[in-house]
């Protein structure tokens, strides 16, 4: 038994997540795990469980509470009777917090003797058992303040000397994301920024070390009026005089480390048969030791025969024939939502074998070539679950000998024999022995010894199939005799016939029955609904806005379901069916609902998507969310998201359910929930590297919008597609879309929608070139702003136009309207406008030559998304950084950014920031007299700007040539490169372009 309080509060029984339900269970579970080994008087847990508000009777209760606690952890001698409380005895292996203490310990111990390597190990090691804030599911109020405080102060205290250890071993240049992050997280901890100051000095970023001083002065100034303290102010001082007391030590070599995963769940306590083809299962996967293909098993069944259950118990049993690690992965093949994509799977390996999420690359091809590179030389056995096809399945296959795949699927996969070799393994029910061996290990021999011929009987009428098995066995637990309960199963059911006739299905199905018919009726119906929830899995949440429940109603019955194996819950709060039991759910609740409460169901399932959905947008970004949020039929009890790090959390576990639902209701209803969720989601999929799935939920409400003939409704579909075709660099169809909505939105009057429609619109004019039209958009949408009186209105247009200005050359005109939407912005709380307002004040004071200010915009910009954890736009802030560096002569830094924009580039798909990368790289490279690479450089930007169509950038990446090659004396090349670009531009569309051109033909002439 295993316990965690370093993240929200686990029980872990042999490897499986036993659900601590009740409340104060949980906080008087907490209590004891705090003083681990110690005694915890009565009064102290009666203090901290009810929080001053103490029932009469208390200690009477919570002796009740401590019993039920034993009963669910299922081994009364941990939690020990003292003479005046209680204590649970557990050793460090078994609690993350002594783990962390001990290692901690050990790691200062290390320290102080000298061994600098082996303690930055230890403190990591020490570090990497938190998984979030403490407790932070447990609801005692003066438990948080009294002890979580101090726990997270201890957690700072050693990660402060794990970077200090990691900065004596020279590994600065490493430890600049991670103090970015740290400080964002924890700014006024002034110990943290002088970190940060220090691994910036040491590397080389003087100008980003004195920045990160003057940001923390002024957050502290600010929000606490104070000034930094003496020890942060002394860093100042010795990095504006370049102290050599600062220089760094010899870079410690960091030893080798390999990610090795253990993605597999936890195997069966009570498996027991198959003992033949489990051996030729793991006869097949292990004949790569002598083979230089990659051993393929398909293992192939109907559902609830145990494919997954045996497929986990045979890994497990040769995962030691594979020290590179074991990959695991449900593939959704079945469930009722979108089975996962080839992009999700592969990016989970990925993660799993040690790529940082930044290096993942987009493009499912890249994917594969960088899993196969990964999987080169390892030995990993891989578990693919649920597989649906072949198609889902090749992607993940590795391409080098050593490894071995193992896959699970209801269809044989043929197409995986034909080509890859694949050994195909039928599974059918248990043998009636096997069938007997299970219930003899869940029931014991005492009761199979006691009515031997009803437990024959009893697997029999289950059909022999594993689940039926075990979900006969539970009901059992409250039954007088295995006799009685076949007695009822077969009265209830009538099942001689359906056996006879080898309906297995109807079998299991009978099986069910009396599970089902045993639970009480407010349990029943919340089984029922939730064969109505779409998407792989559910939380308490979901289903409790489905069956109309309180949050602890919701919760107490999912438990109730749980213990009788109707639900499963594979993680904290989250909870999925079993295909035969959804479908068994399903065809219960055709049969005891009428339509209309089917109706009600899924319109308040919606309902709580949407609300939850809109409050996580917003909280990523003010104001994101177009549509209004309807109210809805019950009390909507959305999570309540304490910063954006929350929300998205929160959005990126609900991905596919959401999905799923924007989907079920176009298919079902309420078909504003189609549109309304697709609109809730629209920024987040444009901000964090979802496009395709914005593509596809956009299109979904489209569909629903135009059969619901809602005009508003399909403009904000239209204009939600236009956005996203600019981002893909598809022009022509993000006009079209967009025009469409403009003039959608004009018949319905001026407001917010139109400025914004008016806005992008003109944005992709101006990445085309075509300044004129981009400012005639602009203006209507000041026009517009100004009528109404937006806010935001005002703020995005004027950022619009301040970067029209810069496009026309008009740069200190743009100052004050990038100022003004600045501050706009800033009030109205929108952080991503936000690092994009900064982003262009900085091109405005480098194209001024003011370069301290034009680094202080961008650095900014770049801590601001890298806070929201934002791709959107990161690209081409990395580039316009490696620009300014450029400019100041910094070549070393320059290239840094300008590889890290371009690799960021082509990981998001970003074809246009990708040409501009290149160019900057280019430029790098003829700074260090090496044309050949620069003329490389400059040829792959030219053909992404041909690609995606835009006249403009091709000319201008033509006048970079032809200047280039003037500064080497090329004076013909040159020539013949400027007027190359004057004949790519449309004069009445591009003025200022072609104006470049002709200068840059006139220097070469006259050169």
């Amino acid at each position: 038994m295993e316990f965690r309080i370093l993240g929200p509060l686990e029980v872990v029984v042999d490897g499986q997540v036993v659900p601590i339900g009740a409340a104060k269970h949980r906080t008087l579970l907490a209590c004891l795990l705090l003083r681990a080994n110690r005694v915890v008087s009565v009064d102290e847990l009666v203090d901290r469980i009810w929080d001053g508000d103490t029932p009469h009777r208390s200690k009477a209760t919570l002796q009740t509470y401590v019993m039920r606690l034993r009963q669910v952890l299922g081994d009364p001698s941990i939690i020990r009777t003292a003479a005046d409380g209680y204590l649970i005895t557990v050793d460090a292996d078994h609690l993350d917090l002594l783990r962390f203490t001990e290692l901690a310990a050990a790691a200062r111990a290390t320290q102080a003797g000298g061994d600098l390597s082996t303690a930055a190990e230890l403190f990591g090691q020490a570090l990497s058992l938190w998984r979030g804030q403490p407790l932070v599911d447990v609801p005692s109020d003066v438990l948080h303040r009294e002890e979580i405080q101090r726990l997270v102060e201890q957690r700072l205290e050693v990660l402060e000397r794990r970077i200090e250890v990691e900065l004596s071993l020279g590994r600065h240049t490493d430890l600049i994301p991670l103090l970015r992050a740290v400080t964002g997280e924890h700014p006024f901890q002034e110990r943290f920024w002088g970190q940060l100051m220090l691994a910036l000095h040491r590397s080389g970023r003087q100008v980003e070390a004195l920045e990160a001083f003057r940001q923390v002065s002024r957050l502290l100034g600010e929000e606490l009026g104070v000034g930094p303290g003496e020890r942060l102010r002394a860093m100042h001082q010795a990095v504006l005089r370049d102290d050599p007391g600062l220089a760094p030590p010899e870079r410690a070599p960091r030893p080798p480390t390999r990610a090795v995963p253990s993605e597999l769940p936890a195997d069966l306590v009570d498996f027991v048969g198959r003992r033949e083809v489990s051996d030729r299962i793991a006869q097949r996967l292990l004949a790569g030791d002598t083979n230089t293909a990659v051993p393929l098993v398909t293992l192939s069944g109907p559902p609830g025969v145990g494919k997954t259950a045996l497929a986990i118990h045979v890994a497990h049993e040769v995962s030691s024939r594979f020290p590179g690690g074991q990959l695991y992965v449900n593939l959704r093949g079945y469930a009722p939502g979108p089975p996962m994509s080839t992009v999700d799977a592969l990016t989970r390996f990925l993660r799993a074998l040690g790529v940082p999420p930044s290096q993942i690359p987009l493009d499912v091809e890249e994917q594969i070539t960088l899993y196969r590179s990964c999987m080169a030389g390892r030995q990993v056995l891989v578990v693919l679950d649920n597989a649906a096809a072949a198609e889902q399945v090749r992607p993940l296959l590795p391409g080098s000998p050593g490894c071995a795949v193992l896959v699970t699927s209801r269809d044989t996969l043929l197409g995986l024999t034909a080509l890859q070799g694949a050994r195909p393994v039928g599974l059918d029910a248990l043998t009636p022995d096997e069938a007997h061996g299970l219930l003899t290990e869940m029931l014991g021999a005492r009761a199979v010894l006691a009515e031997p011929k009803a437990v024959r009987e009893l697997a029999q009428l289950c059909a022999y199939l594993p689940l039926a098995l075990r979900i006969a066995a539970a009901n059992l637990a409250n039954s007088p005799g295995v006799a009685n309960y076949v007695a009822r199963l077969r009265e209830g059911n009538r099942l001689d016939a359906l056996v006879v006739d080898g309906d297995d299905e109807a079998a299991v199905h009978a099986a069910f029955d009396l599970s089902y018919h045993a639970l009480k009726p407010a349990a029943r119906q919340l089984f029922r609904l939730l064969g109505l929830i779409p998407g792989p899995d559910f939380t308490v949440e979901a289903a409790a806005a489905v069956a109309s429940l309180r949050l602890d109603e919701s919760q107490r019955l999912l438990d109730r379901l749980a213990a009788a194996n109707l639900v499963q819950q594979h993680s904290p709060g989250r909870y999925h069916l079993h295909a035969l039991l959804r479908l068994y759910a399903e065809q219960r609740t055709e049969v005891e609902e009428n339509p209309g409460s089917k109706v009600i169901a899924r319109s308040n399932l919606a309902a709580y998507y949407h609300h939850a959905s809109a409050a996580a947008s917003n909280r990523l970004s003010p104001g994101s969310v177009r549509l209004p949020v309807p109210g809805a039929g019950f009390v909507v009890t959305t999570p309540s998201f304490a910063d954006h790090f929350e929300a998205l959390a929160w959005l990126d576990t609900e991905r596919a359910n959401l999905i799923a639902a924007v989907a079920q209701a176009e298919e079902t209803g309420p078909l504003p929930a189609a549109w309304g969720l697709a609109d809730a989601l629209h920024r987040y999929f444009r901000g964090h590297r979802h496009g395709d799935e914005g593509v596809r939920t956009a299109r979904i409400g489209l569909t629903a919008a135009l059969r619901s003939g809602d005009r508003r409704a399909e403009a904000v579909m239209r204009q939600a597609l236009g956005a996203l075709a600019w981002d893909q660099s598809d022009y022509d169809e993000a006009v079209d879309q967009l025009s469409l909505a403009l003039a959608y939105y004009r018949e319905m009057g001026p407001d917010d929608a139109l400025i914004e429609a008016l806005t992008d619109l003109g944005g992709v004019y101006g990445e085309r070139g075509d300044l004129a039209k981009a400012a005639d958009c602009f203006q209507q949408a000041l026009k517009v702003a100004e009528a109404v009186g937006s806010p935001a209105g005002l703020a995005t247009t004027r950022f619009k136009l301040g970067t029209l200005k810069q496009a026309l050359g008009e740069t200190e005109a743009s100052l004050p309207l990038l100022e003004q939407a600045l501050a706009g912005h800033r009030a109205l709380g929108r952080r991503y406008d936000e690092a994009s307002c900064l982003t262009n004040l900085g091109l405005s004071y480098q194209e001024l030559g003011q370069y301290e200010k034009a680094l202080a915009c961008m650095h900014e910009a770049l801590d601001l998304r890298t806070e929201l954890g934002s791709s959107d736009g990161r690209s081409s802030l990395l580039d316009n950084i490696a620009a300014v560096y450029l400019d100041i002569g910094d070549l070393a830094q320059a290239d840094e950014y300008a590889t890290t924009a371009l690799v960021h580039a082509r990981e998001t798909g970003a074809r246009r920031a990708e040409a501009h990368a290149l160019i900057s790289v280019a430029w790098v490279a003829a700074r260090r007299d090496d044309p050949e690479l620069a003329v490389r450089r400059f040829e792959q930007a030219l053909s992404i700007f041909r690609e995606i169509d835009s006249p403009a950038l091709e000319a201008f990446t033509l006048i970079q040539m032809a200047t280039m090659h003037r500064m080497r004396g090329d004076r013909q090349r040159a020539v013949e490169l400027a007027r190359r670009a004057i004949a790519v531009c449309v004069p009445e569309q591009h003025p200022t372009t072609l104006e470049q051109a002709r200068k840059a033909l006139e220097l070469a002439l006259n050169d």
